[in-house]
């Protein structure tokens, strides 16, 4: 039996985790940002505790009780959490779900296109122009495409010769 007592057990509830908490700004609404919203969303869950739920390692129990009751608490404000941050359309898909990890790997199947997202990244930065900003907030959003752009690939970790090669051209932005 879990303890929800215990801060460090996905089932625990801190009194901050409420329905109306807005755990994420950026809400999902087509694939282009699905990368920037998928990061905020789990960064948070990390946060509170709550990326079993998301990632599906906390399971729901089989036997009736106060886990089982704990569980369907916790995946329901995961769900609302979820749903909060995602466009009127997308909500609409989603609203009868009722397990969180199934949901995220739905919108993850659904949103997660690497190759629409590298092409959305690859025309962003060709378009950045510095204008009338500033240089320091120039390079901030500079970086902050070449970051998202760098999150769409996940490089060997190997050390052989080729991953060495690509990860040494990689870096030469």
């Amino acid at each position: 039996m879990a303890n929800t007592n215990n801060f460090n057990d996905p089932l625990f509830l801190h009194p901050s985790d409420t329905l109306c908490m807005n755990i994420v700004t950026e809400q999902l609404t087509v694939v282009e940002n699905y990368g920037v919203w998928s990061r905020g969303i789990l960064i948070a869950h990390f946060a509170k505790n709550k990326i079993a739920f998301i990632d599906g390692t906390c399971k729901r129990p089989d036997i009736e009780g106060a886990t089982l009751n704990q569980w369907e608490r916790c995946n329901v404000l995961i769900l609302f959490w979820i749903m909060n941050t995602v466009s009127k359309s997308i909500f609409g898909g989603i609203m009868y779900s009722t397990n969180a990890s199934t949901v995220w790997t739905d919108l993850k199947d659904q949103f997660d296109k690497i190759s629409g997202s590298r092409i959305f990244f690859h025309r962003e930065i060709g378009r950045l122009t510095q204008g009338n900003n500033m240089i320091s907030v120039y390079f901030c959003k500079l970086k902050q495409l070449w970051d998202g752009y760098s999150s769409l690939v996940t490089l060997s970790s190997c050390e052989c010769s080729m991953t060495c090669k690509y990860v040494e051209h990689d870096q030469q932005k």
